[in-house]
C-alpha cells in the first residue's frame, strides 16, 4: 500500500525457505519449540529490517526469549498468511499490519483476542489514542494492538500558490480552481494515482470520497458506492486527472517522481514522503530545477492538507492508516505478550525512529508520562542516507498536522462494522478499476455502479 514501493523477492525467498524447513510453528512451545516465538514483520526494506532486528536482539538479551524475525513483503502478505495457516504454521506475532489486514485475520479466526486484550490492558488503554483503539476493535473485543499511524495528505507548492494568489487546496472547489489556474505545458495542476489493480489508487480515492461523504457502506451494511455523493466524487477525481494531470496511468512511484521533478503543483501521497522530499534519501531525491543547488527546496516550499471537503458533506475527512501488532491463535501467548509490551515500551522509541515520517505514535506515552512518545516523535531524526529532524525542513504547522493524524483518521467500512468487507476488497480492488475508468474519460455513474456491484458480489461471498 501507500508506504514505499518495495521488491518482495527477498521476503518471499526467506519465508519460503523457512516454510520448507519447518522452522516456524505456533503452538504450546512457541516459534522455535523451546519457548521462543516467530515474528513476521511486514517490511522488506533492508535498512528497516536490520533496525528491527537490533530491537529484537535487545529484547532477547533482556528477557532470554528467542525471537525469529521473518521479513514479509506487503504485497505477498495475504498469500503467505493463507498458506501458512493451511500448513498449521502461523507465526506467533505479526507486526506492521494495516487495518484491512487486521479485519482479514480476524475474519479467518487467526487472532488470539484474549492475548491481544491482555496486552492492551497491561499497557493501559488510556495511553492510546482513543480512535486507534476503536479502529482496531470489534465492539469491545480488541483485534490488534495499535502501534503507529501514517497520514495521507495532499501536498502542494506554496510558492506557486502564493504567486497565483490561491488559497490552500482543502476543498473540491479550491483544488479544482488551483489545478486549473496552475496547469500549464510545463507544470501539471495535479497528479494522483489512477493505475488499476493498485491499492495506492484505491487509498487515494478513499480520501477524496470520504471528504464528500461517500462511504463504502451505510450503517445497515448496504453498499453505497453508487450513491450521488460517490458518483460526484468519481466525477471530481475524473475531471482532475483527465484535465489537469499528466498522461498515462499513475502509481506510487510516478506521482512522487512527477512532483519531485517540479512537474506538478499538487499530489497525494503519505507522510512517508516527508524525508524524501527533504532530500534525505539518495534513491528518491527531488530533481526539480531548483533542487540541484538546494535539495530541500521542495520541502521548504510545500504545504500539506490532511482533510479535504466535498460539496456533498458537512465536514472534511482525513484518510490514513494505523499499523498494528497482533497475536495469532495458538501462539505462545505469554512470550508474545511480553514481546509486544516491550516493543510498545522500551523498544517503542527505536521502533518509531526507524521511519518517524511514517510512524506517528498512537500510544502517546505512559501512565506516568502521558505525552512521552508524542513529544519524542517530533525530535527524532528522519531519513536514510542523511539523518535530520523533520523540523529542520518543515514549518511547525506541517508537522502538527501530521502528528494530529491518528485522532481524526477515518476509514471506509470499519465504523459501520464492515471491516471484513474492506479487507476482502484488497484482493480485487474494484474501486481502483473504477478510478482508472474515469481517469480515461469513462462515465462516473457507470464506473460507480460497476464498482458497487463488484463490492456487493464480494460481500455476498463472505456470507
Amino acid at each position: 500500500m501507500n508506504k514505499r514501493a518495495t521488491a518482495g523477492v527477498l521476503a518471499v525467498v526467506s519465508l519460503t525457505a523457512i516454510a520448507l524447513t519447518g522452522c516456524t510453528s505456533s503452538g504450546e512451545d512457541g516459534g522455535d519449540g523451546d519457548g521462543g516465538i516467530t515474528f513476521w514483520v511486514q517490511e522488506d526494506l533492508p535498512d528497516r529490517v536490520a533496525a528491527t532486528q537490533e530491537i529484537v536482539d535487545a529484547f532477547t538479551e533482556e528477557t532470554g526469549i528467542e525471537v525469529e524475525v521473518v521479513s514479509v513483503a506487503e504485497d505477498q502478505f495475504a498469500q503467505l498468511i493463507t498458506s501458512s495457516a493451511a500448513a498449521g504454521d502461523l507465526p506467533d506475532v505479526i507486526g506492521g499490519i494495516s487495518l484491512p489486514q487486521v479485519r482479514t485475520l480476524s475474519a479467518n479466526e487467526f487472532v488470539d483476542t484474549d492475548a491481544v486484550g491482555a496486552t492492551i490492558e497491561a499497557l493501559d488503554p488510556s495511553t492510546f489514542a482513543e480512535n486507534a483503539l476503536t479502529l482496531t476493535s470489534d465492539g469491545d473485543t480488541h483485534l490488534a494492538v495499535p502501534s503507529e499511524s501514517w497520514t495521507q495528505m495532499l501536498f502542494y507548492r506554496t510558492d506557486l500558490f502564493e504567486a497565483a494568489g490561491l488559497e490552500a487546496p482543502d476543498s473540491y472547489e479550491a483544488i479544482l480552481e488551483a489545478a486549473k489556474t496552475l496547469d500549464s505545458p510545463e507544470v501539471a495542476g495535479f497528479v494522483g494515482a489512477t493505475a488499476p489493480g493498485d491499492a495506492f489508487t484505491e487509498q487515494t480515492f478513499e480520501q477524496i470520497a470520504l471528504g464528500n461523504g461517500c462511504e463504502l457502506v451505510n450503517e445497515d451494511g448496504e453498499v453505497e458506492l453508487d450513491s450521488e455523493a460517490c458518483v460526484n466524487a468519481f466525477q471530481f477525481y475524473g475531471d482532475l486527472t483527465t484535465d489537469y494531470s499528466v498522461p498515462g496511468a499513475q502509481d506510487v512511484d510516478t506521482t512522487r517522481a512527477t512532483y519531485f521533478a517540479g512537474d506538478a503543483a499538487m499530489f497525494i501521497w503519505s507522510s512517508f514522503v516527508l524525508d524524501e522530499l527533504a532530500g534525505l534519501r539518495e534513491d528518491a531525491m527531488p530533481s526539480c530545477p531548483e533542487c540541484g543547488n538546494d535539495p530541500a527546496f521542495l520541502a521548504q516550499n510545500t504545504g500539506v492538507v490532511t482533510s479535504i471537503a466535498g460539496p456533498d458533506s458537512d465536514s472534511p475527512a482525513q484518510f490514513g492508516e494505523i499499523t498494528s501488532w497482533t497475536i495469532t491463535e495458538g501462539a505462545n501467548a505469554e512470550a508474545s505478550q511480553a514481546f509486544i509490551e516491550y516493543m510498545m515500551g522500551d523498544g517503542y522509541e527505536p521502533w518509531i525512529a526507524i521511519a518517524p515520517e511514517g510512524k506517528v505514535p498512537v500510544r502517546t506515552g505512559t501512565a506516568d508520562e502521558p505525552s512521552r512518545f508524542s513529544d519524542l516523535w517530533a525530535t527524532l531524526p528522519a531519513g536514510v542516507d542523511t539523518k535530520a529532524p523533520l523540523s529542520d525542513f518543515y514549518a511547525p504547522e506541517v508537522l502538527e498536522a501530521v502528528a494530529a493524524g491518528p485522532a481524526d483518521l477515518a476509514r471506509w467500512g470499519i465504523t459501520q462494522g464492515q471491516g471484513t468487507l474492506l479487507g476482502a476488497l484488497q484482493g480485487e480492488l474494484p474501486v481502483a478499476t473504477a478510478v482508472s475508468e474515469v481517469a480515461q474519460g469513462g462515465d462516473p455513474a457507470d464506473a460507480a455502479a460497476t464498482a458497487a456491484e463488484a463490492v456487493r458480489s464480494i460481500g455476498e461471498s463472505l456470507e
